[in-house]
């Protein structure tokens, strides 16, 4: 009895974490911007989980509430080749939540992870905190 708990719980854990351990790391990128379009970008893969889906969901309808159409939010399939065009480009290796301006990227993973489900609201502040003072 003792082993199925221990068994029981290593699973959840495994599936709660699964797409965390897909972004490229868990640090603020940022590099020195000399001016450019701010645009944010969800990259995700086909197979996603709740989680997943509403960091998309809930990012994307916060950009479009605070910046309406002049900030564009664009949300790209790592399966597909337009995908891992993207990712490359921007050098994104797993799913990742990213404010990009010129050269500047700002990546926003953890907290799109750490909210998009359990504070909408917090995950909204975080976008205005990062996109307002660029603007």
């Amino acid at each position: 009895m003792k082993t199925l708990n221990v068994l029981a719980v290593i699973l959840a854990i495994s599936l709660n974490c699964s797409c965390w351990g897909q972004s490229e790391n868990n640090t603020e990128k940022e590099t020195i911007s000399q001016a450019g379009n701010i645009e944010v970008y969800y990259f995700h893969y086909t197979r996603r989980c709740v989680t997943c889906q509403a960091v998309e969901t809930v990012s994307g309808e916060a950009v479009k509430e605070l910046y309406g159409e002049t900030i564009p939010f664009t949300g790209y399939n790592l399966d597909e080749t337009e995908g891992k065009e993207k990712a490359k480009e921007l050098g994104i290796s797993g799913q990742t939540l990213l404010i990009v301006n010129g050269d500047k990227k700002i990546n926003i993973t953890n907290e799109g992870f750490m909210y998009a489900r359990s504070n909408p609201e917090k995950l909204k502040q975080v976008i205005s905190d990062h996109i307002t003072p660029m603007l």
